[in-house]
């Protein structure tokens, strides 16, 4: 008889507040058993980012009936805090303690950065559903690592080339200053070739933006293009709307116009647009049964953090189901190989261990039941790699 436990306890040796909550799917027989070790940020602000990944993986473990190819699985759920430090620790806690097989999730790039090291170095796959730094996809690739998501660079680089191709002449850029936004706005200029009349770098989860929207309706850019995920998004949206900065500047996104910020944006963020690899109308049986079960269980749409959770689950279960094992490099095989069934369609692998994928625009709408969500409007780029590839040599 198959039955869900669900443990939660403090890490008292790793800092206050920080836990881990473990939600077991296994038999009777606890033998033959995959242990996951899911890294996500749980608390604070962002932990509504963190509690969608959640969300979907638990959902991808009902949808494989508690089993991984096969096998009976743990999922060990770590709160990273959004901290280094915190990171890296419940990373050794995971390892040593948990002796987990893979550790999987990490929203954020400067955490994937503290983390990847000590996984890979110790022989565990590492999977990010989320964070996609340049470093690791250049040359401090490992062969122990891939990317269920995406290289940072990748979705603006979409932005970058539409906007050159709407012939827009100027641009105002903004992100936060870290690993991530400064790869965003590099991807985004890579493609872009008109005027950058600012470009900015905020704090981390910085919440006003009132000094920086002053600076931009003095720059006089036709355009601005921001990188400002989750609730900084939800901020920096409303502050806009407020402002009437829309006389002043068309408004773009990556990464902040989506299925986490469009709840409390509601019309505010009706017709911006963004550039993504995923959308919850992307027209295939995976994606469709994941946003119809996603909506039904949490009675919102899913953002593109919870789909590339989904996805890394359905990555597992295919490693360890083509492999008929748990261990790192027949399941490295199977996933450098590609051909991963995902919410994206099949997904092929480039030889860094991450995805060769469309980037698509989207659109900020309403649904025919008045839901604000977003819809596919275009491709820019159809089987996109990234632009690091060829620094990796494992």
């Amino acid at each position: 008889m198959k039955k869900l436990i669900t443990i939660c306890a403090v890490a008292a040796t790793i800092a206050a507040g920080t836990y881990i909550v473990a939600n077991k799917f296994v038999e009777d027989k606890p033998d033959g058993k995959v242990k996951i070790g899911y890294m996500t940020t749980l608390s604070g602000g962002a932990g509504i980012i963190g509690k969608q990944m959640q969300n979907a993986v638990n959902l991808a473990m009902q949808h494989k009936g508690g089993k991984l190819g096969g096998m009976d699985a743990e999922i060990i759920y770590a709160d990273d805090q959004r901290k280094p430090d915190i990171a890296k620790q419940l990373a050794n806690r995971l390892l040593k303690s948990d002796r987990v097989d893979i550790v999987a999730g990490v929203i954020w790039s400067n955490l994937l950065m503290a983390i990847h090291k000590p996984v890979t170095r110790a022989g565990n796959l590492l999977i990010s559903s989320n964070a996609g730094p340049s470093p690791i996809a250049g040359d401090k690739c490992h062969e122990n690592f891939f990317s269920m998501s995406w290289q940072n660079d990748q979705t603006p680089e979409g932005m970058g080339k539409h906007m050159q191709d709407a012939g827009i002449k100027s641009v105002y850029l903004m992100a936060p200053n870290y690993q991530a936004g400064k790869d965003m706005l590099a991807g985004f200029k890579r493609y872009y070739k008109g005027t950058i009349k600012g470009e900015v770098y905020t704090k981390l989860g910085q919440s006003d933006f009132q000094a920086e929207l002053s600076a931009l309706r003095a720059a006089g850019a036709d355009a601005t293009m921001i990188f400002q995920p989750g609730g900084m998004g939800i901020n920096f949206v409303k502050q806009w709307k407020q402002a009437g900065m829309d006389s002043v500047s068309k408004l773009y996104t990556v990464f902040s116009v989506d299925g986490v910020s469009l709840p409390a944006l509601k019309d505010a963020a009706i017709g911006i647009l963004g550039t993504q690899t995923w959308s919850p109308d992307l027209d295939n049986a995976i994606n469709k049964k994941f946003v119809a079960d996603y909506k039904a269980k949490f009675g919102a749409y899913p953002s593109f953090y919870a789909a590339q959770a989904y996805d890394t689950i359905l990555a597992i279960d295919h490693a360890i189901a083509k492999s008929g094992s748990k261990d790192t490099a027949k399941m490295r095989t199977v996933l450098a190989a590609g051909n991963i069934p995902t919410t994206r369609g099949n997904l092929k692998m480039n030889t860094n261990q991450f995805p060769i994928q469309n980037i698509y625009l989207r659109e900020a709408v309403k649904d025919a039941d008045g839901v604000v969500t977003t819809k596919v409007t275009g491709t820019v780029f159809t089987d996109h790699a990234d632009s690091y590839a060829s620094q990796c040599k494992f």
